[in-house]
C-alpha cells in the first residue's frame, strides 16, 4: 500500500504525477526484493516545510528535496534484499498486515526548482527523488564514494524501465 498526502499548495498535483509515482515505487521495491504486502507512506510538502522537517530530524536548517525515514534496521554495507530474504520480520513492523517500509517527504517546490536548474522535466526530478527516497528506505546510502556509485547506478536502472532519463 502506498499511500500519498499532499500537504502543500505551490505545485499543482495531477492525478497522473501520484499515478506515476505509485507505479515507480511499487517497481523499484519488487526490483529490491520486496515480496510481500508492504506500506509506504508519501507527503508532498513545500520548502519551507521540508526545511522546518530537515531540521526537527537531522538539525540542519537548511531547504532539502526529500527526506526518508526507514523504519528498518540494516546491518552497514547492508541493503534490503541482502538481509531480509526469510522475511522474518517482528510484528511491530506490519500494520494491518502489511510490512511499514518508512515514509517519504517530497518537496515539489524544490523538485520544480531542480528541474529548472538541471534543465530536465519536473516528471523527471520528482520520480528521481521518489527513487532515490526509496533505495534510502530499502538501505542505501551515499556517504561514500563507492556506495554513492551503486546507489546511483540502481536509480538510474529502475528509471530506465520507465524511459526516464535526464
Amino acid at each position: 500500500m502506498i499511500y500519498i498526502d499532499n500537504r502543500q499548495k505551490s505545485i499543482k498535483v495531477e492525478e497522473s504525477l501520484e499515478n506515476t509515482l505509485k507505479e515507480v515505487i511499487d517497481y523499484a521495491l519488487k526490483e529490491e526484493g520486496v515480496k510481500i504486502d508492504y506500506e509506504v507512506s508519501v507527503i508532498f510538502v513545500d520548502n519551507e516545510t521540508i526545511r522546518e522537517i530537515n531540521k526537527e530530524n537531522r538539525n540542519v536548517d537548511k531547504v532539502t528535496d526529500v527526506l526518508s525515514f526507514p523504519m528498518l534496521d540494516y546491518d552497514e554495507d547492508k541493503v534490503f534484499k541482502d538481509m531480509y530474504t526469510e522475511y522474518e520480520f517482528e510484528d511491530e513492523y506490519f500494520d494491518c498486515g502489511n510490512l511499514v517500509l518508512g515514509d517519504i517527504a517530497l518537496s515539489l517546490e524544490k523538485a520544480e526548482e531542480q528541474s529548472t536548474e538541471y534543465g530536465h522535466s519536473f516528471l523527471r526530478e520528482a520520480t528521481y527523488l521518489t527513487v532515490h527516497s526509496v533505495l534510502h528506505l530499502m538501505g542505501y546510502d551515499h556517504m561514500v564514494e563507492e556506495d554513492k556509485m551503486k546507489m546511483r547506478k540502481r536509480e538510474e536502472e529502475i528509471l530506465l524501465h520507465f524511459d526516464i532519463k535526464r
